[in-house]
């Protein structure tokens, strides 16, 4: 029998230090996210900084397929409730695009100048803001924190109204976080001020699904081995919790690299996203 403890916490979630040419992201994703927008905008398909609150960073980014859309994706990004904008992912758009969604991406607040509940708040009107522009079935992703936050989006305690959760017809948190109480221990929470309370009240493990929910939980193979517990977390005990869930480890994929296939219309991502 072979036991496991943790004595370092910020090891456990360090990504970039535990993978080979890891500090090539995230200016890694800076041009081909450029090269997109400017594509859309040029085509006329790309609706920039729209606002759907006062803050200076809700914002968000609105691309459009050609024709009518089949229903709107939201992409939330990641960095740890604490860096990053949208700016770095327009290209994950490409494969909804092509399948006829149109896709939103929002920026949001950062900590430590809002909290993760202030960052769940400013999710739920970003998304209410762009379902009001694009009728149909929501799709909801995001990466790391972002999947930590489009899954509290279908938590019963979600701030979406009852009318927008029966839209969302999918949700895929990529590399999400679910259980917020492991962060406590390390040094981000420094930043991230969670506290017991707050890790109660917003880790989509310690909640109930809303009624009819449909999440699929998508991770690297190659992550570190808390990404891949709290994907495999939320999904068994949402299903417990009357949630049809999966959960799949995409192989030979780590936490920067297992994004890329939402920007091809034919890789299993964005078809499960779709699906």
């Amino acid at each position: 029998m072979i036991f496991r403890h943790i004595r370092d916490w910020d090891d456990a979630y360090a990504n970039g230090p535990n993978i080979p040419g890891g500090d090539r992201w995230p200016d890694a994703w800076v041009e081909p996210a450029a090269n997109f927008r400017r594509n859309l905008e040029q085509a006329e398909r790309a609706e920039m900084d729209v606002a759907y609150g006062s803050g200076e960073r809700n914002r968000l980014d609105l691309f459009k397929p050609e024709g009518e859309p089949a229903g709107l994706v939201v992409f939330v990004h990641g960095g740890y409730w604490r860096a990053l904008d949208k700016s770095f992912w327009s290209h994950l758009a490409g494969g909804a695009l092509a399948h006829g969604y149109a896709v939103a991406m929002p920026s949001y607040t950062l900590c430590p100048t809002t909290s993760i509940a202030g960052i769940t708040r400013e999710i739920a009107a970003a998304i209410t803001h762009a379902a009001g522009l694009v009728d149909g079935p929501i799709r909801l992703t995001g990466h790391s924190a972002g999947g930590h936050l489009v899954a509290r989006m279908v938590s019963a305690t979600s701030p979406l109204s009852q009318a927008l959760q029966q839209r969302i017809a999918h949700t895929v948190p990529i590399s999400g976080l679910h259980d917020l109480r492991p962060l406590m221990r390390s040094q981000m929470n420094d930043a991230l001020r969670i506290d017991e309370a707050e890790a109660a009240s917003e880790s989509p493990a310690l909640l109930a699904p809303i009624e009819g929910a449909r999440v699929t939980c998508w991770v690297g193979g190659g992550e570190r081995a808390e990404f891949l517990r709290q994907s495999e977390l939320l999904a068994n005990i949402w299903i417990g919790l009357g949630a049809s869930t999966a959960c799949v480890a995409e192989p030979d994929r780590h936490h920067f690299n297992v994004i890329d296939g939402l920007a091809d219309p034919d890789h299993p991502l964005t078809q499960t996203l779709l699906g």
